[in-house]
């Protein structure tokens, strides 16, 4: 199989689909392995490295994207929308329930996209997105902290707090794998903890990683709005798998919030969960409103790009190593897991979270 790997083009993003120990493997087997130049360079991985492994190397995406399988971290940028060719599978985040001009580009270009984001295991997590959940989870308090000081516009609340005076007060809501790396860090860090969730279950599992610490209630608006008043930071954690976030914090409950506190919305490439949440990017990663400083970077994990690199590949490459050999309709046909990835094919909708948003009925994932 001819696999590609193109250098990303989101703003600030770093990581790279493939690690050269990845290539060197494919190309083992028989594949062809090309990539672009300067993929791996911003994480370590050089050009030379990439050649060592027995890749193929590009000056630009042209031929990537004429692979039968391109790997690559984010979703696709404006500028590869004319590089898409149509009959070919696209392997990474794919975020299209946010953005419909996405969505609208690789339907007319009638390419295949399995998201990272919805490939299931059997137990039904998230095995793909799990990895960079737990960093983008331990990002969300260190960041907190330095927008709380005074040089980034905060309230100048100090994170530990000090003697005789109280930490920061956090409000996490969600209670998945995001939230509970969050919740873990702040409280370590010294924080005052309280997470909002729907599920009792994930809520009293959650408690239990953090050693019983954080508070935890169930959602309810009242209960939230009051939290989120005396908060001095809220980390939005909530996922629904291949649809968007739902709406959980209103313009009205942060206006209620001293002047200078944080919004970290870390679901943000699902829409986010605050009224006030709209995207934004690792060069201009935050702005205010309701006096609040909102951070809402989709890719969050790109300020580890190394560390983030190597644990996702970890988590991807047997994916793609199976998609090599089998073929990739052979691999969805005996993987139930890998097919709730695929979200469009052949121009139609195949994911029902995605088709829901769109108000259609899905296509199904294999033909007949």
């Amino acid at each position: 199989m001819r696999i590609g790997v193109p250098r990303e083009r989101k703003d600030g993003e770093r990581r790279v689909g493939l690690v050269p120990a990845d290539v060197a493997a494919l190309v083992s087997e028989g594949h062809h392995v090309i990539v672009e130049r300067g993929a791996g360079e911003r994480v370590g991985f050089d050009d030379a490295d990439y050649a060592l492994g027995g890749a193929t190397l590009v000056p630009d995406a042209h031929p990537v994207y004429e692979c039968e399988l391109i790997v690559k971290v984010k979703e696709l940028q404006t500028g590869e929308y004319p590089l898409l060719r149509a009959g070919t599978t696209i392997f990474g985040f794919a975020q299209l329930g946010r953005d419909r001009a996405l969505q609208d580009a690789v339907l007319a270009a009638r390419v295949s996209c399995i998201a990272y984001e919805t490939v299931t295991s059997q137990d039904g997590t998230l095995p793909l997105l799990a990895p960079m959940s737990v960093i983008a989870g331990r990002l969300a308090p260190l960041i907190a902290s330095s927008l709380l000081m005074t040089d980034h516009g905060g309230s100048g609340v100090l994170f530990p707090g000090t003697s005789g005076v109280a930490p920061a007060r956090v409000v996490i809501i969600g209670a998945g794998i995001v939230a509970r790396e969050a919740a873990r860090l702040s409280v370590e860090m010294g924080a005052s903890v309280s997470v909002f969730g729907r599920s009792s279950r994930g809520l009293q599992a959650l408690r239990v990683f953090c050693g019983g610490l954080p508070r935890a209630a169930t959602l309810e608006p009242d209960a939230l709005a009051a939290a989120i008043a005396d908060a001095d930071v809220v980390v939005g954690a909530v996922l629904q798998p291949g649809k968007l976030s739902p709406t959980l914090v209103t313009r009205a409950m942060l206006r209620a919030m001293r002047s200078g506190s944080t919004l970290i919305d870390v679901g943000i490439d699902q829409g986010g969960i605050a009224e006030t949440s709209r995207p934004t990017t690792l060069s201009h990663p935050t702005y205010v409103e309701e006096r609040v400083t909102h951070y809402c970077v989709p890719n969050m994990p790109s300020l580890v790009a190394r560390s983030a690199t190597l644990a996702l590949t970890q988590a991807t490459f047997p994916y793609v190593k199976v998609i090599a050999r089998q073929g990739i309709d052979t691999a969805l046909n005996d993987d139930a897991g890998l097919r709730a990835g695929l979200q469009v094919r052949d121009g139609a909708i195949t994911h029902e979270g995605l088709a829901a948003d769109r108000a259609r009925a899905p296509t199904p994932a294999l033909q007949p």
